[in-house]
């Protein structure tokens, strides 16, 4: 971030946030925050007693929910409204989803336990990172991908169809289809 964004930018912070422009946080982005909060806390609480319920809270609280897909709790989020989930794709414990920018998980996906799936952008630069800038960019994953537990994908990336994540690597580029990718920074270590 070279400067302030222009002040004749008359969009709103969640105008500039959804179009990936930098932005600082408002009472609208907080209570939009504030809201996935409350429906994650109630489906966590849903999902140990009464698994219907549990459904349709995660349906209200995501982006899209395929059918089939499990998500298994706790579920961790920036808005909810952000992250859209495929067909049959199962979502294991302590899944984060930083979803400032969309997260588009494909079907049939498998999402180890302690994924972290992280949108924002911060300034390197000290006074715009002091000042609480941030931007994002969207993280999609294709379809009949595994990422291992611990897994880390950071802003902007896609996963090609069918690849594989290794445990704990960190997916800082693109990974193209039907490949095993592992490490910090992952990289392609096969074909399937």
């Amino acid at each position: 971030m070279h400067s302030v964004p222009d002040p004749a930018d008359t969009r709103t912070q969640r105008e500039r946030m959804l179009a990936g422009d930098w932005y600082v946080s408002d009472a609208e982005l907080g209570e939009a925050q504030h809201r996935a909060a409350r429906l994650t806390d109630r489906y966590h609480r849903a999902w140990l007693a009464e698994a219907a319920e549990a459904r349709e809270l995660l349906a209200e609280l995501l982006g899209g929910l395929g059918a089939g897909t499990v998500v298994r709790p706790p579920l961790a989020l920036d808005y909810g409204s952000n992250l859209v989930l495929g067909e049959r794709t199962y979502v294991n414990y302590h899944l984060t989803a930083a979803d400032v920018a969309t997260i588009t998980i494909g079907d049939d996906c498998q999402i180890g336990p302690n994924v972290q799936l992280l949108t924002p952008i911060h300034p390197t630069e000290p006074g715009p990172r002091r000042d609480q800038w941030e931007r994002a960019a969207p993280i999609t994953i294709g379809d009949n991908v595994w990422l291992g537990g611990g897994a880390t994908v950071l802003p902007g990336v896609t996963i090609g169809e069918n690849s594989v994540i290794g445990a704990a690597s960190v997916v800082t580029k693109d990974v193209p289809a039907n490949v095993v990718a592992v490490g910090t920074p992952a990289r392609v270590i096969r074909q399937l």
